[in-house]
């Protein structure tokens, strides 16, 4: 019943995709898609709180039989991306595109939404509807909503992300830590500015700058266990006008992720004790700005047993145990919280043109995948309410 159900929802989870995938919008942003989740939510008669934690939706399905609170997460930010598809759903905002599926996400809730609110009479306990606004950029939409009571009286939480890396009708995840902490920092070092041709009478941040990306390569092989998964990436290095002018400043600006917050630790001391200690070998002032960003995501045993049997039994997808993987979620604010899962749900299809992978200007889902989203999450919510594993 739950698969012909969801398969007559289909067409409307197509259109309300591909309505949002034309109409992205940035993180702390998301007025317009806040306002439209919304109003589906309350066309179905669900109760709806807007402005949770910023740009947050939040609906609640009271069935009409005890049980215990499920919750259901879907993020709705896009990305500083042009859209470079020649689909008739390309966006149509400059510069702004959902290259990373979160209109699948927030479409399959939707799905879902409609799935539950037409069965209360059916439905033990509470399901609570979370459309949360920027996961894509620090601090992030669940700590906001979260401070804004959106977990009060949840007993588990269950969220999907549609993963391109692995094929439609596959799901995979894993139990403990699943998906990277993510840090920031930047990193100013201050020298004298001078002429190219008399580099003695100058301290030259370029040159002091160059040093410290190479020396921050050790961190990680040098500093970190081997068997720890970590890294250390310069994504930008910025110094200098004129090829005869040594400049004064050198800016860098990188990021780190790992699984575990020992090394976390370490790896923020080193690059502090790095950037002074080349600063000072070059006679440069240097300032660092070290940003610490979501923990690492560390899904829980039970839940994730419970995925592994509910995914294939009742959703009739392929399970996997997936790797552990280096971006970085802020899902893991909520399972910090109350027990719960994150699940990689099967996007990919090189027919379809879903090959691409997620923060390309070309990324785009197998559609399908959202019926195994809204599946695996209705599925995964009704074993919870009867406790079957």
């Amino acid at each position: 019943m739950r698969e012909e159900a969801l398969k007559s929802l289909f067409p409307a989870m197509v259109e309300r995709r591909r309505y949002l995938h034309r109409y992205p919008e940035l993180s702390f942003q998301e007025q317009n898609t806040s306002a439209y989740v919304a109003d589906v939510l309350r066309e179905l008669g669900i109760d709806t709180v807007v402005g949770v934690g910023g740009n947050g939706v939040v609906g609640t399905i009271k069935g009409q039989l005890p049980g215990r609170t499920v919750a259901l997460r879907a993020d709705m930010d896009a990305l500083p991306i042009q859209d470079e598809k020649t689909c008739e759903y390309a966006s149509q905002v400059q510069g702004v595109m959902h290259a990373c599926g979160h209109d699948g996400h927030t479409s399959a809730l939707l799905a879902v939404a409609e799935y539950f609110s037409s069965r209360r009479e059916k439905l033990q306990g509470e399901i609570r509807l979370l459309f949360q606004p920027a996961e894509e950029v620090c601090p992030g939409g669940a700590l906001s909503m979260i401070e804004a009571g959106a977990l009060d009286g949840v007993d588990v939480i269950y969220g999907v992300h549609l993963w391109t890396p692995i094929p439609v009708g596959t799901t995979a995840s894993r139990p403990g830590p699943l998906m990277a902490s993510t840090d920031e920092f930047f990193i100013e070092l201050s020298g004298r500015g001078g002429h190219g041709g008399m580099p003695h009478a100058a301290v030259d941040s370029v040159v002091a700058g160059s040093a410290l990306v190479l020396q921050l390569q050790s961190v990680v092989s040098r500093s970190v266990n081997p068997l720890d998964p970590a890294v250390v990436t310069i994504g930008s290095i910025h110094g200098g006008t004129a090829q005869n002018v040594i400049a004064d400043t050198c800016r860098l600006a990188g990021t780190v992720r790992c699984f575990h917050e020992e090394t976390r630790k370490t790896i923020r001391d080193r690059i502090e004790q790095l950037a002074q200690g080349t600063a000072q070998a070059y006679g440069a002032g240097v300032s660092i700005d070290y940003m610490t960003g979501y923990p690492s995501l560390v899904n829980h045993q039970e839940e994730f047993e419970r995925f592994q049997n509910v995914a294939a039994k009742e959703a009739g997808l392929g399970v996997e145990l997936s790797p552990q993987i280096m971006p970085a979620e802020d899902f893991a604010y909520y399972l910090q919280r109350v027990p719960g899962c994150f699940m990689l749900v099967g996007a990919g299809n090189p027919a379809k043109n879903a090959a691409y992978p997620h923060h390309h200007p070309k990324f785009d889902i197998d559609e399908e995948a959202m019926l195994h989203a809204a599946s695996l999450m209705i599925a995964m919510a009704e074993a919870y309410q009867s406790d079957r594993q």
